[in-house]
């Protein structure tokens, strides 16, 4: 992920060196044109808050323990077209590096579950006891907005996104609890203390992923905005074919952060 939020931050800084790092009639005459035109600009960095989860959450998972969210940064690049001269009604393309990332202990009963024991091997049952989850994403997402000026200071924003996955993990390890294989009537194999088991899923991640936000943004200053996007996840996180876990699981997150408008 941190040679992507280089390759995008060195790509924000030309884009603003190019507006600022000259003062030629030509650069505000483009400014001007954009304008004319009902073209705005802006560049966005904030942080990602929030989690992976079943909906609702099934009765295999009987406690949420602890929750970690990790440091998940996202960097923005957008475009909004007004479409009506009073600039109320606009359309927006965006290009943004989203990191998700989170980690949650949970209390969990005959829970689809594949681990590897010390040797390296691997056994596949139904898990009742403590599980340690790590998810985390690097994605490009795209999200194509309509926009609408409640006033000079207030935007609200409503659309799909769409996202590619360039690196994912879901992993973990059981603790203190037992694994029933190969189904709920089977053998016992039993884990107590620092007997623990690892599991990963990282391979059964989708790619593409896609869903919807919804947001809004607000003027502090003549060029700097602060903003809330929340994105939801409408497609499962996993590949159709993987069965282990047997609920769908998807992205839940909110953005924050502050942005520089053209």
């Amino acid at each position: 992920m941190t040679k992507y939020l280089f390759i995008l931050t060195a790509f924000i800084a030309a884009g603003i060196q190019s507006v600022y790092a000259q003062s030629t009639d030509s650069e505000h005459k483009g400014l001007l044109w954009s304008s004319l035109h009902g073209l705005d600009y802006e560049f966005k960095a904030g942080v990602n808050i929030g989690g992976t989860s079943p909906l609702p959450l099934p009765q295999e998972i009987r406690s949420l323990d602890s929750y970690s969210p990790g440091l998940a940064i996202t960097l923005e690049g957008s475009a909004t077209k007004w479409i009506d001269v009073q600039k109320k009604w606009g359309v927006s393309i965006g290009f943004r590096l989203d990191k998700k990332d989170m980690t949650t202990d949970a209390t969990v009963k005959n829970y689809g579950m594949a681990i590897f024991n010390e040797v390296g091997g691997k056994v596949e049952g139904l898990w009742t006891g403590g599980v340690n989850t790590k998810v985390k994403m690097s994605l490009l997402t795209f999200p194509i907005l309509a926009r609408y000026q409640i006033s000079k200071r207030w935007k609200l924003s409503a659309g799909p996104y769409f996202s590619y996955m360039m690196d994912g993990e879901f992993s973990g390890n059981v603790y203190e609890g037992h694994l029933r294989t190969p189904d709920a009537t089977g053998t016992r194999i039993d884990f107590q203390g620092e007997n623990t088991a690892t599991y990963d899923f990282s391979n059964e991640l989708r790619k593409f992923q896609w869903g919807l936000q919804v947001g809004g943004s607000w003027n502090a200053y003549r060029h700097l905005t602060v903003h809330a996007d929340l994105t939801w996840g409408l497609n499962d996180m996993f590949k159709k074919d993987f069965n282990t876990i047997s609920f769908a699981m998807y992205p839940i997150y909110l953005n924050l952060g502050f942005g520089y408008e053209f």
